[in-house]
């Protein structure tokens, strides 16, 4: 390829590049023809069916879901006790009861696509509140004898769907959902009716009207959905084939079949939650006929393609390779590129390689002489590293005179300002920031700044044996440094100056000195100038405050947060007093109170880790703080969290026992929560989060196995037959008691009885 003609190099390149489109263009039409192959058809026709299964289906659950919680409402309680109809209407607030239930159906109706009408019947009245014609005696309304037929097939809570045609004439698909007596003390009936008619819509989404549906109930075998509606609550085996896909008794698939010459494909597909069949019937003649167009577009496209591709690639390759031809004919001329044997690609290709070597070269001599010198000799010097002759030369030069003194620039609170700030404007800020005091100070002294990391610059002050009281000279140029600090960080600078020293030798100790220095802002504040002296300090004493460490533990146990916060300002204040104690001797007494603390709290079985779990290292945090005054905010609400946790775990203990013992006493009463939870003082979301987290069970397996404890002592110790007990520990049908029984115990009540009377 390197030895190529470019312009040929460009012509395949191109070629390649218009050749692509034409695979892309191929293989599409390909997998088009694929698509509508018989397999291809069904399988999609399959996936197409489920997809408008789910579609109904997920509608169909909203609907249950809806009704199950207007169920679960308090709003069937205001005319449980009124049977008859004029007892609802001679008062007011009675009425006012059913019209509130009678908006609420409205509102039922309208919030679900499709759905007919709504109503509710009490049992034993003879009334219905329905959302299209209000409150209505029951002769008035339409026949609901058809609900006890509807309700034999329920199995659970659960409600049940029913395919039936209204008086009206509009063909429903109802559904029926009784009260639950564990969600209310009503009795009655919600019934929900869906129009057969948007299930039609569901199942044909799409448009498609070279297809039909139905949809059918395998329990009678009867059309609950159909294009035609002539044929609804019909027998669905009279149809072709539908009896043959019903004695097969797949779950799912597509066939093909012949009816009347015409060749169809039927794809089917159950409904295990509602035990229905969706079946969709296609015309294979209809959708086949989309493949003979498909090719022959595909042929007249690649063809086009092809041809107008190669114009193209001519064109464009003399058009594009004309200039950089003219160029490589240049550089060849006026350069003495010994390059032979190659195209024009790779002939520039090696030209702009070797300037690219000598810019190269060029940078690194420049980036050589603008070394800066004079700041490496200062590192060596404050690291203690040996300096040659000729650094020596250079550090003799910076610094003629006597006397040093090193002095170390600190910013206050310098996680927040990292915090702020990214790395580009930090460098920014440190190089005008030294050289606005370097320029303005290098009249006055002889000074030489480098950066130290973590916000710390080092300075190294060179003076005469003349001046007798240095620190005193650079109070004023320090403070200038600090002024400038201020302007450019954003924050205060805490400055540590060392004392004074003739050899460079021990210009490193002084730099440590300098460091130490800014630690005692702990005490001092920020934004200080910090002296060292010339002589050695006495010995420092040791300090550790005990008795407040005991008073604070005692007042964590007794939730004082008022006294442990006097007692913290007691620890600060002691600490300022003293005038000898050192920044570790003080980050000492903090980390051993938090120890302490911690140690306690694990003692007294109390989970830390929730307490401390989006705290970070608490003592990497207290390492990090400059002063007293924010160490002891911080230990303030620090102990404020744990006295609120341990407060708030108390109080949870307490409300557990309460609903233990609520519960154990009335286990076999007919228990309403919401009331239960209101007596407690709690809210009803909150009393089953304790229960679960407590017991391990929810309020109903707890109540549950209670029950079926005391039903198994009576069973043994008791003459009371089954039904007997089963009312006695609060069942009220034998049927609930045996399904319970049998959940906890494996065994029906009889089977448990025998076993332990003759085992």
């Amino acid at each position: 390829m390197k030895r190529l003609p470019m312009m040929l190099q460009l012509a395949l390149i191109l070629f390649c590049v218009m050749f692509i489109p034409t695979i892309v263009m191929t293989m599409y039409s390909g997998t088009q023809i694929l698509g509508y192959s018989e397999k291809a058809i069904a399988e999609s026709s399959l996936a197409g069916l489920e997809a408008n299964q789910r579609l109904n289906e997920n509608a169909l659950n909203y609907i249950m879901q809806d009704s199950v919680r207007f169920a679960s409402s308090n709003l069937f309680d205001g005319i449980r006790h009124y049977k008859s109809y004029e007892q609802l209407n001679s008062d007011y607030s009675r009425v006012e009861h059913a019209l509130t239930l009678f908006k609420e159906l409205q509102r039922l109706t309208r919030s679900n696509d499709g759905v007919y009408s709504a109503y509710f019947y009490l049992s034993e009245a003879d009334y219905i509140i329905a959302s299209d014609e209000g409150i209505t005696p029951l002769d008035r309304y339409e026949s609901i004898a058809w609900i006890e037929q509807a309700l034999a097939k329920k199995d659970g809570i659960a409600g049940v769907w029913q395919p039936r045609k209204m008086e009206s004439g509009e063909m429903v698909l109802s559904y029926v959902l009784p009260l639950n007596r564990l969600s209310t003390s009503t009795k009655g009936i919600l019934v929900v009716n869906l129009k057969e008619a948007q299930i039609a819509n569901y199942m044909n989404v799409s448009g498609n009207h070279e297809s039909s549906y139905m949809l059918i109930d395998l329990e009678n075998e009867r059309l609950i959905s159909h294009e035609n509606k002539a044929l609804l609550s019909t027998n669905a085996a009279e149809l072709p084939f539908i009896a043959e896909l019903l004695q097969q008794g797949k779950r799912q698939g597509y066939s093909f079949y012949e009816s009347d010459g015409e060749r169809l494909l039927y794809t089917w597909n159950k409904s295990e939650g509602f035990n229905w069949l969706y079946v969709n019937q296609y015309s294979m003649d209809t959708l086949m006929s989309q493949t003979s167009s498909v090719q022959q577009g595909m042929i007249v496209v690649t063809v086009a393609i092809i041809l107008v591709g190669t114009l193209l690639t001519v064109w464009i390759a003399t058009w594009v390779s004309k200039p950089l031809r003219e160029l490589v004919g240049s550089i060849r001329a006026r350069s003495n590129l010994a390059v032979s044997g190659k195209n024009e690609l790779d002939f520039l290709g090696t030209a702009f390689r070797r300037m690219q070597d000598e810019e190269d070269k060029l940078n690194k001599l420049i980036m050589e002489h603008e070394q800066d010198a004079c700041s490496l000799v200062v590192h060596h010097l404050l690291r203690g590293d040996a300096i040659n002759r000729n650094k020596k030369e250079l550090l003799q030069e910076m610094f003629p005179e006597q006397f040093f003194v090193v002095a170390m620039i600190s910013i206050d609170h310098y996680s927040r300002y990292v915090g702020k700030t990214s790395p580009e404007a930090r460098s920014y800020h440190r190089y005008a920031f030294i050289s606005s005091y370097e320029d303005k100070l290098a009249q006055q002294l002889r000074i030489k700044s480098v950066y130290y990391g973590e916000g710390r610059i080092a300075l190294v002050l060179n003076f005469n044996d003349n001046e007798k009281d240095i620190h005193a000279r650079l109070a004023e140029q320090l403070a200038y440094i600090q002024e400038q600090a201020m302007e450019l960080f954003g924050h205060t600078v805490t400055i540590g100056v060392s004392s004074a020293t003739e050899s460079t030798n021990t210009i490193p100790d002084k730099l440590l000195e300098a460091m130490e220095l800014i630690k005692h802002r702990m005490l001092e504040g920020n934004g200080r100038i910090i002296y060292g002296q010339d002589e050695a300090q006495s010995s420092q004493k040791y300090i550790y405050p005990i008795n407040s460490e005991r008073r604070i533990v005692n007042f964590i146990d007794t939730g004082d947060v008022d006294s442990i916060t006097a007692e913290l300002d007691t620890v600060r204040q002691q600490l300022e007093a003293s005038t000898s104690i050192s920044y570790d001797n003080i980050l000492f007494i903090y980390n051993q109170l938090i120890g302490v603390t911690i140690k306690h709290l694990n003692e007294k079985n109390i989970n830390t880790s929730a307490i401390f779990a989006d705290k970070g290292n608490i003592y990497s945090v207290i390492a990090s703080m400059d002063t007293l005054e924010e160490l002891t905010v911080y230990l303030k609400h620090f102990y404020y969290e744990i006295s609120k946790y341990v407060k708030t775990s108390c109080s949870e203990v307490n409300y557990l026992e309460k609903i233990i013992a609520y519960l154990d006493e009335h286990y076999s009463d007919d228990i309403v929560f919401e009331d239960m939870a209101k007596e407690i003082g709690i809210s009803y979301s909150y009393m089953r989060k304790l229960v679960y987290e407590g017991t391990g069970k929810s309020l109903i397996d707890y109540i549950n196995h209670k029950r079926i404890q005391a039903a198994k002592q009576l069973l043994i110790r008791s003459t009371l037959n089954v039904a007997q007990i089963a009312t006695e520990v609060g069942y009220n049908n034998i049927q609930s008691f045996n399904r319970f029984f049998r959940k906890y115990e494996g065994v029906t009540p009889s089977s448990y009885k025998y076993s332990k009377l003759n085992g």
